[in-house]
């Protein structure tokens, strides 16, 4: 998330703005400092965490047919899923191929050791990726492994260009509740705004902090996001173009600059 030469100074448009920050580990880690450089104060509150699939026996049947080559390609939606693979030590044959729903899930892959071969290159997303799925490779079966709670838009997108898909769970996606001092900062307007990662973050926030303040800035990592937190009630004011921590920042900074 660099943007300027070394040594090149930084605007400040976010001084004094404190910004909800709904992921932790290395995302939020790399997200925080970055909000830093442009002068936001981030203020980090896991909305989401992840959790083992409640039955592991599937995603191991799963896996095995996997390793003996018997899907033509795999579609990763996330890197908490590339993390899933990897504690698995889950090998991808030579036969199968790999694809990746956008750039921050295939940077995943790659560093994880895996290869990717194919990538929307437009629209990072389940529906992008159907849509721009490259005509010549539509044969065989796919197994998808995502959360619980994953839209069927993939399944039935790659179903309906003739794959024959299977699902699998590969982990659940769980709400962490936030501090009571988190909840009244954002109760009081002491947090200028709020970053929305996905539907399942939008819907915690809603669960947990809504109704937000008027003057609350709601951030969101894409149009769908947007369209997921409006239908959790929330209002959205920023929408990045691109499914990245790196657009997000760049989308609220901005905001900022021109509010």
């Amino acid at each position: 998330m660099s943007w300027e030469a070394p040594g090149q100074s930084v605007a400040k448009p976010l001084s004094g703005w404190r910004v909800l920050v709904p992921r932790g580990g290395k995302w939020g880690d790399g997200v925080a400092a970055t909000l830093r450089r442009f002068g936001a104060v981030p203020v980090i509150a896991p909305l989401i965490n992840f959790a083992s699939a409640e039955d592991p026996s599937a995603l191991g049947n799963a896996l095995h047919e996997l390793r003996d080559g018997q899907f033509d390609w795999i579609v990763i939606t996330s890197a908490t899923t590339v993390d899933v693979l990897t504690s698995l030590g889950t090998r991808v044959p030579d036969t199968t191929r790999i694809a990746a729903v956008g750039e921050t899930t295939a940077a995943a892959l790659g560093l994880a050791g895996y290869r990717v071969d194919f990538i929307p290159s437009s629209d990072n997303s389940a529906r992008g990726l159907v849509k721009e799925w490259p005509a010549s490779e539509i044969r065989g079966r796919v197994l998808i492994p995502q959360s619980d709670i994953a839209e069927p838009t993939l399944v039935a997108g790659l179903s309906k260009l003739g794959f024959v898909v299977e699902f699998v769970t590969a982990y659940r996606t769980v709400g962490v509740p936030v501090t009571p001092e988190v909840s009244a900062d954002v109760a009081f307007g002491r947090i200028r705004a709020v970053l929305v990662t996905s539907g399942s973050v939008a819907r915690q926030l809603a669960v947990q902090l809504a109704p937000l303040p008027e003057e609350t800035v709601v951030a969101c990592i894409g149009p769908r996001t947007a369209f997921d937190a409006r239908a959790a009630g929330l209002p959205v004011h920023v929408i990045a173009e691109k499914r990245s921590a790196d657009s997000l920042i760049a989308a609220l900074v901005e905001y900022a600059e021109t509010e």
